[in-house]
């Protein structure tokens, strides 16, 4: 039986993490801009920025449930949070 291969995580930024946090308990976007005092742009360029770490480290995360599982499994969220 062979070992799992460890998962490689990317290296999210403090403020990367909070923005995914809390457009994953947003019902939208613009829901977390306003929760984060920031524009619904500025959420998107952060989402894909994310999106695009998960992708280089090869987890891609294109919807926002694979995004939520890849936040779960890498320990940024809870399902208790949601």
């Amino acid at each position: 039986m062979e070992a799992a291969t460890p998962v490689t995580r990317p290296s999210l930024s403090d403020r990367e993490i909070e923005v995914l946090r809390t457009w994953l308990i947003s019902d939208t976007k613009d829901a977390a801009a306003r929760t984060l005092f920031i524009t619904e742009a500025t959420v998107n360029t952060h989402i894909t920025r994310i999106r695009g770490k998960y992708d280089q480290v090869g987890r891609p995360a294109v919807t926002k449930s694979l995004l939520l599982a890849r936040a779960i499994q890498d320990g940024h969220i809870t399902i208790d949070e949601l």
